[in-house]
C-alpha cells in the first residue's frame, strides 16, 4: 500500500524525506538525483536569490559574494533560536531561516512524489538539549511550529535511531536484540530494542524498547575540536600579546564551530581582532585570521577540517589546503591529532552507552548486533570504544545518511496510512 505521509529527516549535515512504496526506493531524489539534501542555505549578496543544498555549498565554494548558513539544527533549543542575523543588508529571524529551509525540503519531496504531503512524521534526536528538558520540549515544539507553517497539518515525532532499527528490522529474518548507534552531525543518539520482523507492522513498539539515550556531540564536534588542535593554532588561537597575556579564544572556537562561523565576520568582532592583531607578538598568524576575516573564508576551512576527519577514518593522515588564509599554506593532520582532539568526547559517548546498558539492566554480552548510523559512526576512535564495550556484538554499518530517513517513511506508513 503506498503511504499518505512521508517521513522527514532533517538533519545538522544532510536531510532526506522518505515515502514508503512497495517494490520502491523509500528515500526520494531531492537534488542532482540524490536523496541526500546538505541542510546548507546560502544568500546572495549581489541579489535576492537564495540557494539551497548542494546548490548552496557550491555557490559558496566558487566564491559568490553572500552569506552561507549551515547546521541550521543545532540552533532549536538554543536562545540564538529567538535571535536573527544580518542577511543581504537586513535582519532575518533564524526562525525564519529554519522556515525557509525546510519549506524548501517539502517542496523538493513534494515534486520528486509528485504529489503533496500535509502529514509527517520527523526524526528528532533523543534529546535536543542536554539535562533541559524545558529547552528539549520546546526545540520539538518549535520544529512542529515550523512544520506546520511550511505546509504539513498533522505532525508526529520518532526518535532518530528508533527509526533507523525501523529500517534494520525490515532486512533481518529473526530476533535480534540490538543497539542502535546514530552519530549525526549534532547529537549522538541510542536505542537498545528488540527487533523480529515478525512484529514490525505493529504501530506501537513501546514493549520492545528497552531504553532511548542520547548526548548533544556529533560530527560538527569532532570537526570543532580537530580544527582547535590543528588549524586554529595557525590562525594565533594560543599565541600571546605583547603584555604576554594569551590570545582571547573566542573568535576561534566561533570559526570551529559551524552555526557560529558568521559571528566572526560581526562588525564588533571584526574591529576586536584589528585591534588585537597591533598587541600580537605572532603578527603572521593573526594576519592570516584577518585574511580569512576579509575574504569570509570561515566555512572554507571549516570544509577542509571536514574533509580531514572523513578521510581520518580510512587514511593514517589528511592534507588541509589553506591556500585561501595564506598562498601556500598547507597543514597536515594525522590520524593521531584526530584521536587525541576528541577522546574526551568518545569518553562521553561510550559512557552513556554504558548508562544505557545500565538502565535496561542487559549485560554487554546479550547484545547481538550494534547497528551504526550517521555520518560520523565510522570514526575508527568511536568504533573501537563501541567494539570494547560490547565485544560479542557483530557491527553492522547501515546506510550512512539514509536509514533513518527510510526508517521514518515505515513509521509514517504505520501510524498515518
Amino acid at each position: 500500500m503506498i503511504s499518505n505521509a512521508c517521513g522527514v529527516d532533517f538533519g545538522t549535515s544532510n536531510s532526506t524525506v522518505g515515502w514508503h512504496r512497495p517494490a520502491a526506493p523509500s528515500l526520494l531524489a531531492l537534488e542532482d538525483g540524490q536523496p541526500t539534501f546538505p541542510s546548507a542555505v546560502f544568500f546572495h549578496a549581489e541579489d535576492i536569490e537564495t540557494s539551497f543544498g548542494r546548490a548552496a555549498v557550491r555557490d559558496y565554494l566558487e566564491g559568490y559574494d553572500g552569506r552561507l548558513m549551515r547546521a541550521l539544527k543545532s540552533l532549536l533549543g538554543t536562545p540564538l533560536m529567538e535571535g536573527h542575523t544580518e542577511v543581504q543588508g537586513r535582519a532575518l529571524p533564524f526562525r525564519l531561516l529554519l522556515s525557509r529551509f525546510i519549506g524548501e525540503l517539502k517542496r523538493r519531496a513534494e515534486r520528486a512524489a509528485g504529489r503533496t504531503f500535509d502529514q509527517a512524521v520527523f526524526g528528532r534526536p533523543v534529546f535536543f538539549i542536554d539535562d533541559d528538558p524545558r529547552a528539549d520540549a520546546k526545540a520539538q515544539e518549535t520544529l512542529a511550529d515550523i512544520a506546520r507553517e511550511v505546509g504539513f497539518r498533522h505532525v508526529e515525532f520518532q526518535y532518530e535511531p528508533m527509526a533507523a532499527a525501523f529500517d534494520y528490522e525490515s532486512q533481518i529474518t529473526g530476533e535480534e536484540l540490538v543497539l542502535v548507534v546514530d552519530i549525526g552531525g549534532g547529537t549522538s543518539d541510542f536505542t537498545l530494542i528488540r527487533l523480529n520482523p515478525a512484529r514490525a507492522a505493529n504501530a506501537d513498539r513501546r514493549d520492545d524498547i528497552l531504553a532511548n539515550g542520547g548526548v548533544h556531540i556529533g560530527g560538527t564536534d569532532f570537526d570543532k575540536y580537530l580544527s582547535l588542535r590543528t588549524v586554529m593554532p595557525l590562525l594565533g588561537l594560543g599565541s600571546r600579546l605583547a603584555s604576554g597575556k594569551e590570545m582571547p579564544s573566542t573568535p576561534y572556537f566561533n570559526l570551529a564551530s559551524w552555526h557560529t562561523i558568521n559571528q566572526v565576520y560581526a562588525r564588533k568582532s571584526a574591529t576586536m581582532l584589528a585591534e588585537l592583531f597591533h598587541e600580537s607578538a605572532e603578527k603572521d598568524k593573526l594576519a592570516r585570521l584577518l585574511e580569512l576575516v576579509k575574504e569570509r573564508a570561515g566555512h572554507w576551512v571549516a570544509f577542509q577540517v571536514e574533509e580531514a576527519k572523513i578521510a581520518l577514518a580510512a587514511e593514517p593522515e589528511a592534507r588541509m589546503d589553506l591556500g585561501r588564509v595564506e598562498p601556500g599554506l598547507v597543514q597536515v593532520a594525522t590520524r593521531a591529532d584526530l584521536d587525541a582532539a576528541i577522546e574526551h568526547l568518545v569518553d562521553r559517548i561510550g559512557g552513556t552507552i554504558a548508562g544505557l546498558l545500565d538502565t535496561a539492566g542487559i549485560a554487554a554480552h546479550a547484545v547481538d548486533t550494534v547497528f551504526f548510523t550517521g555520518g560520523s559512526s565510522s570514526v575508527p576512535l568511536l568504533r573501537n570504544r563501541v567494539a570494547s564495550l560490547l565485544p560479542a556484538a557483530r557491527a553492522v554499518q547501515g546506510d550512512t545518511f539514509g536509514s533513518i530517513g527510510t526508517g521514518l517513511a515505515l513509521d509514517a506508513a504505520r501510524r498515518l496510512g
